[in-house]
């Protein structure tokens, strides 16, 4: 169904007529001009992301269900990231005409699976045309008390550096598509070519053979690199990690999420700390897919793992008597930032992950 059939209300009452409340805070959803909140006794954190089509996604391998899920989690993770807990979204979509309602219905179905794991109200948002694909805008509120908030300017010296899980496999996911796509348009790209030839030179017998190549063409196999996959399609934020921590009654001293690459977070921290910090290689975690996928592409593992990006895992640092996987400790300012290597070398570590602003 074309969207222009609906128009933009017959839409958003299509995509939100069934989306209840989950939450006390949430006293007026969708339905208004505004959504109504109350928050008594309660610090409010909002975070806000813009996802553009070409430069955060490509809808050649990710489909608009799991792009759904993954825009409400890279959000969603903001406020893990703060030490808080999510409570409300609202998604603004700006949308070409090659998409239909069914499409939009489909980015709703993983919106609303990862609002849902989370329990998560989505409260409102806007809809738009657009000439260039597809634009989405997500802002997440949450809370936090204030005693809780934890802040990126709080690492102290001899505060332990950890990280919530594996880096590097979402990074090596990307490639992975990356390649396989270059790889497919390439031979769809040869294919063509010869199909043109083979109609100029009236050669039908030739024409049919490369037409029934072409419709033959298979998606190429990903066995043995499903996690890697799933790291970069299927985001996770870690409000596992948060109830941990939680439980255990750890208050981490600062902590930011891992979006940009483990380098360039960690000099956030530093930078806002005013510390210095060591990283130390062999303490980095790994998967055994990711170092696999980094010698098939000649790239260097170590270097995956501080610059790759959208792993999405919690940076955090805990005083010394506190740790859940040590990667490295803060120092005084003065020591500046150290990578300390597998054979003890010591390097400069630089911040370079990624830059949405950097030019080409």
């Amino acid at each position: 169904m074309e969207i222009a059939k609906l128009g933009e209300f017959g839409l958003i009452d299509r995509l939100t007529s069934n989306i209840g409340k989950k939450n006390e805070s949430t006293k007026y959803g969708v339905g208004d001009d505004c959504a109504v909140l109350s928050y008594p006794n309660t610090e409010v954190l909002i975070t806000t992301d813009m996802l553009m089509e070409g430069v955060h996604f490509d809808l050649t391998y990710i489909d608009l269900k799991h792009l759904g899920y993954k825009s409400a989690m890279v959000n969603i993770s903001d406020v893990f990231a703060m030490n808080g807990t999510p409570r409300q979204l609202t998604v603004s979509l700006a949308l070409s005409k090659r998409f239909s309602v069914e499409d939009v219905e489909l980015f709703y179905e993983g919106l609303r699976l990862a609002c849902d794991k989370w329990g998560v109200d989505i409260v409102g948002g806007d809809t738009t045309s657009s000439y260039t694909g597809l634009a989405i805008s997500i802002t997440c509120i949450g809370e936090a008390r204030k005693e809780e908030i934890v802040y990126r300017n709080g690492a102290k010296d001899t505060d332990l550096i950890c990280v919530s899980g594996d880096l590097g496999a979402a990074y090596m996911g990307l490639q992975l598509l990356e390649r396989e796509k270059s790889v497919y348009y390439s031979q769809v790209e040869d294919l063509q070519k010869k199909m043109k030839e083979a109609q100029m030179a009236g050669d039908s017998k030739k024409l049919s053979m490369l037409n029934s190549q072409l419709s033959a063409l298979s998606m190429p196999d990903f066995s043995g690199k499903e996690y890697l996959l799933q790291r970069q399609l299927q985001t996770e934020a870690r409000g596992d990690i948060i109830q941990k921590l939680h439980e255990a009654g750890i208050k981490p001293t600062a902590m930011m999420d891992v979006s940009d690459g483990l380098s360039s977070e960690l000099m956030h921290i530093c930078k806002q700390s005013g510390v210095g910090c060591r990283i130390f290689e062999k303490n980095l975690p790994i998967d055994y897919q990711t170092a696999v996928m980094a010698e098939e592409l000649n790239m260097n593992v170590t270097t995956c793992a501080l610059n790759g990006g959208e792993d999405y895992e919690l940076l955090f640092t805990v005083p010394i008597g506190d740790h859940e996987k040590i990667v490295g400790h803060i120092t005084d300012q003065r020591f500046g930032h150290v990578l300390v290597t597998r054979d003890n070398q010591e390097f400069e570590l630089k911040a370079q992950g990624w830059n949405p602003l950097k030019s080409e």
